[in-house]
């Protein structure tokens, strides 16, 4: 089934692959707050945004753009020296990010990938990238995560290097038109469980599948880096269990989930093989809508949760 536009996080899922391009022609506007090759970095973030952050500091490190380190904001550790400090957020108003570049301003620069400029984020940063273009009215975080990840791999494209199996953004584009255009496989659809798993800067986009479908269906979803599946994740698949896989396959592992009777997606949540893996993502976003509106949940307006998490008693 076709995303359609029966929920706001479904037209901002389809949106994506333009807001991509967006991201990428925004470049020259961003230059002061995007890491310099050879900088000590760190990102930090809350909840999809540090899974972005993960995501991208493997992807900047390992492409030799220079040490890079993802922390959850609340969790960074203030006796470490970086080169630069990056956060994202959304709202611009999570408390946890906002402590955090108070705290360190003034003796380490930092930047802030946001998508509204009205908001607290903009005082306490001393540069700040803001891509409205890929705000959302849903609560489900998709686009704006997705194209702040194609933002920074742009930057790292343009500097010179991404990881030798890391396809250009382009063709990540033309994969993700794809992805938003596949049947979602009914077998799939029907599970009653999913384990997401990545390896290297894949791993991210796992945690971030695995959120999703919570956030918007209540699903029961694990996450895990690939060659960890099969020291005890491995024990809940079976049939009516999906194990999905974002990027390369570890030797054996399809031959270990045929086994225990479990469903295996690789390359694309669809069977087709060959989706860049951050256009797969967006057949997992695609699968979180369908299961939430087969279950009579509204996607947009997730139970227990807020567009951002603002702490009482904390002040940046």
């Amino acid at each position: 089934m076709s995303t359609t536009a029966s929920s706001l996080t479904a037209v901002e899922i389809a949106s994506q692959p333009d807001t991509w391009l967006r991201a990428r022609d925004s470049l020259g506007l961003f230059s002061d707050v995007l890491p310099r090759r050879g900088e000590r970095v760190a990102v930090v973030g809350c909840g999809t945004s540090w899974f972005m952050a993960l995501a991208y500091a493997e992807l900047r490190e390992h492409g030799g753009h220079g040490e890079t380190d993802a922390f959850a904001a609340s969790e960074f550790p203030h006796g470490r020296r970086y080169d630069r400090v990056i956060a994202i957020s959304r709202s611009g108003t999570t408390t946890e990010v906002l402590d955090l570049l108070a705290r360190v301003k003034g003796t380490t620069p930092t930047g802030a990938i946001t998508a509204d400029a009205q908001t607290p984020v903009m005082r306490v940063a001393d540069g700040i990238a803001v891509l409205g273009f890929a705000d959302e009215e849903s609560v489900v975080q998709t686009r704006f995560a997705t194209t702040t990840l194609a933002l920074l791999r742009a930057h790292l494209e343009a500097e010179g290097a991404l990881p030798a199996d890391v396809r250009p953004l382009e063709q990540a584009v033309v994969d993700a038109r794809q992805a938003i255009a596949l049947d979602l496989d009914d077998a799939v659809c029907a599970a009653e469980q999913f384990t997401f798993l990545g390896t290297g800067w894949t791993y991210g986009l796992a945690l971030e599948a695995g959120l999703k479908m919570r956030e918007a269906a209540g699903a029961w979803t694990e996450a895990y880096p690939a060659m960890e599946y099969r020291h005890g994740p491995i024990s809940i698949t079976g049939p009516g269990r999906v194990a999905w896989v974002f990027g390369p396959i570890p030797s054996g592992l399809a031959d270990d989930v045929t086994r225990v009777g479990g469903t295996l997606v690789a390359g694309s949540g669809a069977g087709s093989a060959g989706l860049d893996p951050l256009a797969d993502l967006i057949l997992a976003q695609r699968l979180a809508v369908r299961l939430a509106e087969a279950r009579g949940y509204d996607p947009d307006r997730p139970r227990n949760l807020t567009r951002s998490v603002i702490l009482e008693g904390h002040h940046a």
